[in-house]
């Protein structure tokens, strides 16, 4: 297609199809390791238990920090006193394992049964002494990532105020003094000089320690200092968040996130393109210094270096085309990314699309596609999947980004296929992470590339036939 065909502005079309994604209840399985001192109770009935053995089977030789409340049909028939049942599991986490807080996870069933877990926490906490965050991820939401989001937005609620910390202001010194432990008084002055005065920044979003530290490293180069995380690596060290705090998230599904902080604590977010990509990268530092009016400094150079180092990946995609059918809310970002990389995106599908919170990113992508002179991607909300199975096979895209259901039969049919879920547990923030998602994007077609020298994929067609 020619750049003459773009149509003028993105397409937005909603199907009201089914929400072919996993339970939001998955979000257990990155959260628990995220928070090293968080125990996560997920109560519901067996099949919920089923869903959780399978999604997080792999992890079997970890010794996991989450358990299952199975609803029995005593309990749901209201004949059982649940806040004694969940008391006494309380105090058995509690004296297995100890942990800073207790994470209940609300599932579909208690939500039909209407058990009142916000108003069981606070009696519980009160009595084994260990604060308990209430989230309600059930299958009711859209995403499997909206989980995430649920218990985030849960935990703004947590977060100390400045008044609070002063009340704790000895045992923060303390904490304080043991992460300057063995450092000179000189340097620590002299890092804090590194930074610009600026108002407190908070960022919200789940990532890999490493990740945290990179981007905290690449704002710090532009003179921004990170006031917290949410979360943060442990309960214990939820960042303070007052008025007036500005707030920036790194990932597209955490809309609720960005509103509780918006209207409960009334912060400040900065809207930004999300940091995937070396092009999303730039365009988040550069959003975030903007607002604190601080020049930014060799960030072109930078994104100039990234985009030199994945060239090898990056000229195996130019030319080609890419279909999202839908899956976990990353798709806009991923898609943008892959534009700029040389695709062309024959659609966008998206299960839930928030255009306030996803406002920055969505004008990145129409930007995007007129920088690199291709139509702009037709976005699906709620896509039905029947629908865009006919649409695969009348374009014949080159690869297709789906949920794991329809990997297999599309495969089948010689369509090139990607997890959607693989880019949800990869390291894709940040500068040095864009790597790693044209890693996972390009193995389909590095695989059939090889398959082609050695001959294979004739075998392969014959068998088809028989």
């Amino acid at each position: 297609m020619t750049a003459t065909t773009e149509p003028s502005a993105l397409q937005f079309e909603c199907e009201t199809g089914n929400y072919h994604t996993f339970c939001p209840i998955s979000c257990v399985a990155w959260l628990y390791q995220k928070i090293e001192d968080s125990f996560f109770l997920v109560i519901g009935t067996k099949t919920c238990g089923y869903f959780l053995q399978n999604a997080m089977g792999v992890m079997i030789f970890a010794e996991p920090r989450y358990a299952m409340a199975e609803l029995e049909e005593g309990d749901i028939s209201a004949q059982l006193n649940d806040y004694e049942e969940l008391k006494r599991l309380c105090l058995q986490i509690k004296r297995d394992r100890n942990p800073s807080v207790i994470v209940f996870i609300g599932t579909c069933t208690t939500e039909i049964i209407k058990m009142d877990l916000e108003g069981m926490a606070p009696k519980l906490e009160s009595e084994i002494g260990i604060p308990i965050v209430t989230a309600r991820a059930n299958g009711l939401d859209y995403a499997f990532t909206q989980g995430e989001d649920t218990v985030l937005a849960a935990m703004v609620h947590k977060c100390p105020t400045q008044v609070k910390v002063e009340a704790e202001k000895e045992e923060r010194n303390a904490i304080h003094k043991l992460l300057n432990f063995g450092r000179k008084k000189e340097e620590v002055k002299a890092e804090e000089s590194e930074y610009i005065d600026h108002p407190p920044l908070i960022l919200f979003g789940s990532l890999p320690d490493p990740v945290v530290t990179n981007l905290t490293l690449e704002l710090k180069k532009q003179g921004v200092k990170i006031a917290g995380w949410l979360p943060a690596k442990r309960y214990t060290e939820l960042p303070i968040i007052e008025e007036g705090y500005y707030v920036a998230g790194v990932n597209p599904f955490l809309s609720r996130t960005a509103t509780t902080l918006m209207r409960r604590r009334k912060c400040k977010l900065i809207g930004a393109p999300f940091p995937i990509g070396p092009d999303g990268t730039r365009a988040w530092i550069e959003k975030i210094c903007s607002v604190f009016g601080i020049q930014p400094k060799g960030l072109e150079e930078r994104e100039a270096q990234i985009w030199e180092s994945i060239e090898d990946y990056a000229k195996l995609v130019r030319g080609k085309s890419v279909f999202f059918m839908g899956d976990n809310l990353l798709e806009v970002s991923l898609a943008r990314f892959l534009i700029r990389c040389g695709m062309t995106c024959h659609e966008i599908g998206i299960p839930y699309m928030d255009k306030r919170y996803q406002a920055a990113e969505l004008a990145f992508l129409e930007k995007t596609c007129n920088d690199m002179g291709v139509p702009m991607p037709k976005i699906v909300e709620k896509p039905d999947n029947y629908n865009q199975v006919q649409r695969i096979y009348e374009l014949k895209p080159d690869l297709v980004i789906t949920g794991m259901a329809h990997a297999n039969p599309l495969e089948a049919r010689g369509i090139n296929t990607k997890w959607s879920v693989e880019f949800t547990f990869a390291q894709i923030h940040g500068f040095t992470n864009a790597r790693d998602i044209l890693e996972l994007a390009t193995r389909p077609l590095r695989r059939n590339n090889n398959l082609k020298q050695l001959g294979w994929d004739k075998l392969v067609k014959e068998e088809a036939k028989i």
